[in-house]
């Protein structure tokens, strides 16, 4: 699953940024800013620019947050997206002041005025994505089938896809929300066999991180599996920053897309004797922001920690009041408890100097 087994989708491009077309799966989120405050909505973006959110969009209801985007792009490094309801007059004001894309929800936006602002958006080259919610469906789709169930919801996209398509407008995404999973799946499953067009996946309303976490792994995890997605956000109520990590997390535990170290640990058992869930999360906090690819393994077992973690970059096994740190599942030191972390740490930035140093080694030859 690393590229050829992916549905092969036309492709559209998000500021610099291309989506679809055999690119890589784009990981997206969403400020949780008032987009009016430039100040507090940049600082969060860079936040997200480090955790390694690759496009962000930003919630545009009304003119002050509209006029607030040069600003704001003048500031990041990310292409932006203005996220649209309601009042078709502030797409057209987001892409005079240069937002990268749209999300426009057709349900809650007037044909005529949609008309319009496909007009505006095909002048200025601006993508537009057609997010279908599941509770934002027209009243006769919802009326024909009873709910907003997922041919529902599919109804409803190719309904739009048509009438982009008769305006001469084709830089489309789409998406197909429902805080329901098993909804979601069914609804991009059918989509994907009847439109060409790239996919932004996501379940929407997902809720805390833990929540979330599971809804997203399985909705998303599944349809990528399956070669179907092309750009994903994970929702979470609350900091931004924790979807970022959670959907590079879903990305590479399918081998899609490698950021930032995976950290592997054992459950424990009777066999461990050191306090192997702090010392996990004294690791964590350590190598947060990391962007290297780097496995670790963490195991509370001195007798099978590196056999069973063998493949890991590097790892540590503890045992009573020592461990042994290791590469490759080789031992190379051993240390006392208390300095099992830092011993880690500074093998850690040996391997990726190592790596790094092969990479420009490969670069320049």
């Amino acid at each position: 699953m690393t590229g050829n087994n992916r549905r092969y989708t036309k492709s559209i491009h998000v500021g610099t940024v291309k989506i679809g077309g055999g690119a890589p799966v784009i990981v997206q989120s969403m400020t949780s800013t008032d987009t009016r405050n430039v100040a507090a909505t940049v600082e969060q973006i860079e936040r997200l620019e480090e955790t390694g959110c690759e496009i962000i969009r930003v919630a545009v209801p009304d003119r002050i947050a509209a006029d607030a985007i040069p600003e704001i792009k003048k500031r990041i490094r990310i292409p932006l997206i203005a996220d649209i309801h309601f009042d078709y007059r502030l797409a057209l004001l987001a892409v005079e002041r240069g937002a990268d894309a749209l999300r426009i929800n057709p349900g809650n936006t007037a044909r005529d005025n949609l008309g319009a602002v496909i007009k505006k958006a095909r002048e200025r080259d601006v993508a537009i994505r057609i997010g279908i919610n599941a509770g934002s469906l027209e009243k006769d789709i919802l009326a024909k089938y009873g709910g907003p169930t997922a041919s529902a919801m599919v109804e409803s996209a190719l309904r739009n896809v048509e009438f982009f398509e008769d305006h001469g407008f084709e830089a489309i995404k789409l998406s197909l929300k429902s805080s329901d999973v098993r909804t979601m799946i069914e609804a991009y499953r059918e989509i994907a066999d009847k439109t060409p067009y790239p996919l932004h996946l996501g379940v929407t309303e997902a809720g805390g991180v833990m929540r979330s976490t599971i809804k997203s792994s399985v909705g998303l995890g599944v349809l990528l599996y399956e070669g179907i997605g092309d750009t994903i956000r994970v929702s979470i109520t609350g900091d931004p920053v924790k979807e970022v990590s959670v959907a590079y997390g879903i990305l590479g535990a399918l081998d899609l897309r490698r950021f930032g170290p995976d950290i592997i640990s054992c459950p424990t058992c009777g066999r461990c004797e050191i306090d192997l869930p702090s010392l996990v999360e004294e690791v964590e906090r350590r190598v947060a922001g990391m962007k290297e690819y780097v496995k670790i393994a963490l195991m509370g077992c001195v007798v099978n920690g590196p056999g069973e973690a063998a493949e890991a970059d590097i790892g540590i096994a503890g045992g009573r009041r020592q461990g042994l740190v290791f590469r490759k599942g080789v031992v190379v030191r051993k240390v006392k408890e208390d300095r099992l972390v830092d011993a880690l740490m500074e093998e850690l930035d040996a391997v990726i100097r190592e790596k790094s140093s092969r990479t420009n080694g490969e670069t320049n030859n």
